[in-house]
């Protein structure tokens, strides 16, 4: 297992993080299995949310770590300040209404990493800022984050802590993938694939990036094809010329190397030169996590980082 380092985090973080999408929270057998699979090929942190499957998710893995007596073993993040049917929920109250929410659920007193789930840019970062240092200083947050926050917004957060003696955000959590999406899967959502101006500015600031949709939605499984638009939202978000190259070359080099190529795609995420990346896989099954572990050891060149990319 390869780890990296993300401030305010003591321990190593192992950099594939297991996504508890795959998890079955009706199913405490599956779920027992694949997290104990986790820990024991040296995986440290789970992913989750306040909004995964109405709360379940986090309630399962609460009940998890209870009866196994592990939760010094976890490194749990989970997210909160989804948007809702009424709107946009990223304000101080609705911040703390949903951390209290996943703390309960959780079982815990604390979480290790507390990631903003959307953003709402009409609402300045000031006071943002100020309600998670006020959960961090009271014990219930290690370190913070924004998903699908853009990187003018996050430089704004960052600026508002600095001039404030704030601890600033530790962690952004767009998505990334080889395969750049046409538009936004869901509304609202923030990719970095293929933004040339927002990867330089991770690289200049050096922001770990925790990595959702890793693998494209699963554009490089081998399940689809120019042909074959079955599945409307793929087609919609990744289908396009240059993803079908990418897809070809994944495939040329996954054959060369002896590999699958949605192996190969992880690690193109993994191997990024100048990039702290992360990334959040949701596996259904012992099987999908131990692929997924085993991608994340493939050691690829810069050079074929970037034939991968089309750049060469």
């Amino acid at each position: 297992m390869k780890y990296g380092k993300i401030p305010g985090i003591e321990r190593p973080v192992s950099r594939v993080v297991l996504g508890s999408i795959g998890l079955k929270p009706e199913d405490p057998a599956q779920t027992g299995s694949i997290i104990e699979r986790y820990l024991e090929r040296g995986g440290n942190m789970i992913d989750t949310a306040n909004v995964y499957s109405g709360g379940r998710s986090e309630r399962s893995i609460g009940d998890w770590m209870r009866k196994a007596g592990r939760r010094d073993d976890l490194l749990i993040l989970t997210k909160g300040a989804h948007h809702d049917a009424k709107g946009k929920r990223v304000s101080p109250e609705e911040i703390s209404y949903d951390l209290g929410q996943s703390l309960d659920r959780l079982g815990t007193k604390y979480v290790d990493l507390y990631v903003l789930h959307r953003d709402d840019p009409d609402v300045p970062a000031g006071p943002i800022m100020e309600v998670l240092n006020y959960h961090s200083r009271r014990g219930r947050i290690t370190a913070t984050g924004g998903s699908n926050w853009s990187h003018q917004r996050l430089e704004e957060a960052g600026t508002y802590a600095r001039e404030h003696s704030l601890t600033p955000f530790a962690v952004s959590s767009p998505n990334m993938g080889l395969a750049v999406p046409n538009e936004p899967m869901w509304a609202d959502c923030i990719s970095i694939s293929g933004d040339l101006a927002a990867q330089d500015w991770y690289a200049r600031t050096k922001t770990p990036i925790m990595s959702w949709a890793s693998l494209s939605s699963g554009f490089f499984s081998g399940a689809f094809s120019p042909q074959n638009t079955e599945n409307k939202d793929i087609a919609r978000v990744y289908y396009s010329e240059g993803n079908w190259e990418r897809l070809r070359r994944v495939q040329e080099l996954a054959q060369e190397l002896g590999r699958a190529p949605i192996q190969i795609a992880l690690a193109w995420v993994l191997n990024q030169p100048a990039l702290e990346v992360f990334a959040l896989m949701g596996p259904q099954s012992v099987e999908e996590l131990d692929s997924s572990l085993d991608a994340a050891e493939i050691e690829l060149t810069p050079k074929q980082v970037r034939w991968l990319s089309l750049d060469e």
